[in-house]
């Protein structure tokens, strides 16, 4: 059994306080739409801000502007231009239509002036139902027996990573990654096959979110967490790594929808494949489950590639 996360550089645990911060909203006067928040982009050692960052957020000020209940259940997404990393992003938000049954709320994100990100929100009020799910019916490690990016990272080396990349993919994305079969952070480990899993979890309990229920918070981590490692079975099947001198990847377009509630804290089952890449471009599925099998999310995005 391999032991958990170790400590950061700053000899502190690892902390899930990033994606809280990163959807903690401020209420602003709106220029644009109906209302209006901002939020501030978290560190990462990039160019550009972390793109789970924008639709966590987003998401976050959606679902403040709906106040009768309904529950986020998709979202249809573009990044328009990179983020600054630590700076505000203002979300606008627009009313498009509250209905008995569905509601409908477009985000546009904007920095220095510029528009960055838009999304298309829809929530639902639920009604009685046929229930079906997916069924994840490989057999895979369990997490406990699996190790944790930094145990992985530990003795390891190469490629573009710096000691800052090292310590972000180890402790600075708020959630414990452990890969099936091992991760792409400097090899493809494992075979070329357009398909993984991961299993996730906070590194700690996370923190309430001032406007957001505690059931908000956690489709926001869902939202939050999906982005980090959607393209990974494209660059598997593709032979490239992270760290990969040169390598260029970038999120395009991002949908999600939330089938239902599930304990965010605890681990989940992140199952993940590559449907296509060409033309610079690679698009990625994956599905959240829980420990006893039940699929809470499915997400489908398209990102830029772009290898050396």
């Amino acid at each position: 059994m391999t032991p958990g996360p170790g400590a950061t550089s700053s000899g502190t645990p690892p902390t899930s306080a990033f994606f809280t911060e990163a959807v903690t909203l401020t209420p602003t006067a709106p220029e644009h739409f109906d209302l209006a928040f901002t939020a501030v982009t978290q560190p990462c050692p990039w160019p550009k801000a972390y793109g789970g960052d924008l639709v966590a957020a987003a998401a976050a000020a959606a679902m403040r502007s709906v106040t009768d209940a309904k529950t986020l259940h998709s979202m249809h997404s573009y990044f328009l231009r990179p983020a600054d990393i630590g700076a505000q992003v203002r979300y606008e938000v627009e009313v498009l239509r509250d209905g008995r049954g569905y509601s409908t709320r477009q985000v546009r994100g904007y920095q220095n002036g510029k528009p960055l990100y838009v999304c298309l929100a829809n929530f639902a009020a639920g009604e009685p139902g046929g229930t079906f799910h997916a069924e994840f019916a490989e057999v895979v490690p369990d997490p406990e027996d699996l190790p944790s990016s930094a145990a992985y990272l530990e003795e390891r080396s190469g490629g573009s990573m710096t000691e800052e990349s090292k310590a972000y993919w180890s402790a600075g994305r708020s959630f414990d990654m452990r890969h099936v079969p091992g991760p792409v952070y400097l090899t493809v480990e494992g075979k070329r096959l357009p398909h993984q899993a991961l299993w996730v979890r906070p590194f700690d309990r996370l923190r309430t979110v001032e406007g957001l229920t505690g059931a908000q918070r956690d489709l926001a981590a869902l939202a939050y967490v999906c982005d980090y490692t959607i393209l990974e079975p494209v660059l598997r099947v593709l032979d490239l790594a992270w760290a990969d001198p040169g390598l260029v990847t970038a999120s395009l377009d991002h949908a999600m929808w939330f089938h239902r509630s599930g304990p965010v804290g605890d681990w989940l089952l992140y199952v993940q494949e590559a449907v296509a890449a060409d033309a610079g471009r690679g698009l990625g599925t994956g599905r959240f489950f829980t420990r006893d099998h039940r699929h809470l999310a499915t997400v489908v995005q398209e990102g830029m590639i772009r290898p050396a």
